[in-house]
C-alpha cells in the first residue's frame, strides 16, 4: 500500500487480465498478497450479481487471486473487488503491534533484534535474538507496550534511502544489513517521532491507539538464544 490511508480502502474496480484454472490476475487490486510475515487478504469478486470468494492471494510483481472452483470468469471481464474488512483490519492492527513490540524490546533489553515474525488475524508471533525472557521481563514488555498504545502515535509511510534510514536508526534495529545492497530506496513505516522506523510493505493503522491492548499468549525457545513471543489483541 502506498500510504496508510490506502490501507483502509475496501472496494475497487478492475479487469481480468489472465486466468489459469482457479488463479485470476487483475489489472489492479487492493488485495494484499502473503509476504513479509503477513497473511493474505480474503474477500470477494463481484460480477453480474454473482459473488466469487477470493481464498488466497500471492505474488509481488504479478499478483494472483485463488478463487473458488467453477467460477466461470472470462478474460476481459470487469469485476468489483471487495476486501474482507474484519480480516484486513485485524492484520493492520496486528502488524502495527509487531512493529511497536519490536521497538519496545529493542529499547528495554539492550538492542535485542527481531529475527522473524508471523502476522495472522487472530494471533501473531515475533522471534527475538539474543534473549531469554523471564516473567519480570515479559510483564515489563507488555506493560510498556500497552502504555505506549494508550498514549498513541500516528503512523506515516515514507520512501527513504539506505543512508537516510541509517542516519536515524542503527542497521541492526531496522535489519537494513539484511536488505540486498543493490536496493537503494525503500518503503518505510514510521511510528510517531521515530518511535519506530522500519522498511515494510505490509498494511498498518493510522495511529497505534487503534491497536487496543496486547495480550501475552506464550513464549517458546527456538534455539541459539532465540525466543518466540506470541500475542493477541483485545
Amino acid at each position: 500500500m502506498d500510504s496508510i490511508k490506502s490501507c483502509y480502502l475496501k472496494e475497487f474496480n478492475a479487469e481480468i487480465t489472465n486466468i489459469e484454472d482457479d488463479l485470476i490476475e487483475l489489472d489492479q487490486t487492493l488485495f494484499y498478497p502473503i509476504g513479509g510475515g503477513q497473511d493474505w487478504d480474503q474477500g470477494i469478486l463481484k460480477i453480474n450479481n454473482k459473488e466469487i470468494n477470493v481464498l488466497e492471494v500471492k505474488g509481488r510483481e504479478t499478483i494472483t487471486h485463488l478463487v473458488e472452483s467453477n467460477h466461470n470468469l472470462e478474460m476481459g471481464q470487469k469485476i468489483q473487488g471487495s476486501i474482507d474488512w474484519e480480516r484486513r483490519y485485524a492484520h493492520m492492527k496486528m502488524h502495527t503491534a509487531q512493529h511497536l513490540i519490536s521497538a519496545v524490546v529493542y529499547d528495554l533489553f539492550d538492542g535485542v533484534r527481531t529475527v522473524g515474525n508471523q502476522i495472522r488475524h487472530d494471533r501473531s508471533r515475533i522471534d527475538f535474538n539474543p534473549i531469554s525472557f523471564d516473567e519480570e521481563m515479559l510483564t515489563e514488555l507488555v506493560t510498556e507496550t500497552n502504555e505506549r498504545i494508550k498514549r498513541g502515535a500516528e503512523l506515516q509511510v515514507k520512501t527513504m534511502s539506505r543512508d537516510e534510514i541509517n542516519e536515524i536508526m542503527p542497521p541492526e534495529r531496522t535489519n537494513m544489513d539484511l536488505v540486498p545492497p543493490h536496493v537503494e530506496n525503500l518503503r518505510v513505516v514510521v511510528i510517531g517521532d521515530n518511535l519506530d522506523l522500519c522498511p515494510c510493505a505490509g498494511t498498518h493503522i493510522q495511529n497505534i491507539s487503534e491497536i487496543g491492548e496486547i495480550e501475552f499468549l506464550g513464549k517458546k525457545s527456538k534455539g541459539k538464544g532465540t525466543q518466540r513471543f506470541s500475542y493477541t489483541l483485545k
